[in-house]
């Protein structure tokens, strides 16, 4: 009877330090969260806030003079923006459906144990995580061998189509989650492997197929690199993405800000710090309306992919 006592008693330890554990674990999550939400709210609302009160006053959650002229400027770059958005659309769909295509079929073979040359091709995949031509070489191989200046090619090939952390992801994925008799079932049952690869190992990868092509569209839809380096604004100024074009905005207000004094005494006003917000704004809202149908799948993927077998 003790002894049922005593047991009951650390029962009762046990859960309590679990409450506590849950209780700060909560805490620690919620902290993260704001941490998260947070910088987003203040963009959101500097972007609609009045200038001057932002000048004098600075940032707030909730700001007491409500203004729009910082998106009634850039709706003066509505046709720019709309032609740079429909740009950044479809290279993010094409580089992103081109990424979901080619690294699951890099990382089927290196998951397969049966693949002889597979420890040859994960050392290829491995070196270029650690090493890579440079930017020189890149630029020189792309531009004289591939042709790709002022084309769209310049803003889907170069550095994002093809991430070797994408692939060892996948790879992992594949060895800790795709039962190797599920494979070998289907192989008596007489499929090819293309057709095990197609209609069982795809179907029942959707979480990390889902996890990497989200990375993978946000590294094409916030990228500017590439513009900067294979655009030039005469011959592929039709092509700048929505990066690029908010970075030109921003420059030019910059432009215009400093040299107002030099134009006949003239005080230019404008809205200088909330423009910088609203240009924020508008290049993050679709990544944020998108998110949220994504976040399972991307847990989930991250979760089942890092782990090594």
């Amino acid at each position: 009877m003790q002894c049922f006592k005593e047991v009951l008693s650390m029962a009762n330890v046990l859960g309590k330090g679990e409450k506590i554990f849950q209780v700060i674990i909560h805490i620690c999550l919620v902290l993260l969260a704001a941490c998260a939400i947070i910088p987003v709210w203040v963009l959101v609302s500097g972007s609609i806030t009045g200038e001057q009160e932002l000048i004098l006053k600075g940032y707030s959650f909730f700001p007491k003079s409500l203004s729009a002229d910082a998106y009634k400027y850039l709706f003066y770059k509505a046709s720019e923006i709309l032609r740079a958005y429909g740009i950044t659309v479809l290279i993010t769909v094409v580089g992103t459906s081109a990424s979901l295509l080619i690294t699951p079929l890099l990382a089927y073979p290196l998951s397969r144990k049966d693949f002889r040359a597979r420890n040859v091709f994960a050392f290829l995949v491995f070196f270029t995580m650690l090493f890579n031509g440079g930017l020189v070489a890149t630029y020189y191989t792309y531009v004289n061998y591939f042709h790709i200046r002022n084309t769209v090619w310049a803003l889907i090939l170069p550095g994002l189509m093809m991430n070797a952390f994408n692939v060892i992801l996948v790879r992992n994925y594949f060895l800790n989650s795709i039962p190797i008799s599920l494979i070998e079932a289907a192989r008596l049952d007489g499929a090819g492997e293309f057709g095990i690869f197609c209609k069982i190992v795809m179907p029942l990868s959707l979480p990390i197929v889902a996890t990497i092509g989200l990375m993978t569209g946000l590294m094409y839809w916030n990228d500017w690199q590439n513009g900067m380096y294979y655009l030039t604004e005469r011959g592929g100024g039709h092509l700048y993405t929505i990066q690029i074009i908010l970075n030109n905005i921003n420059e030019n207000i910059q432009a215009l800000l400093q040299n107002s004094s030099a134009v006949g005494g003239m005080n230019i006003k404008m809205p200088s710090t909330t423009v910088r917000m609203a240009i924020a704004t508008v290049g993050i809202l679709p990544i944020l309306i998108i998110y949220p149908f994504f976040q399972k799948y991307f847990v989930k993927g991250i979760t089942l992919g890092g782990v090594k077998e």
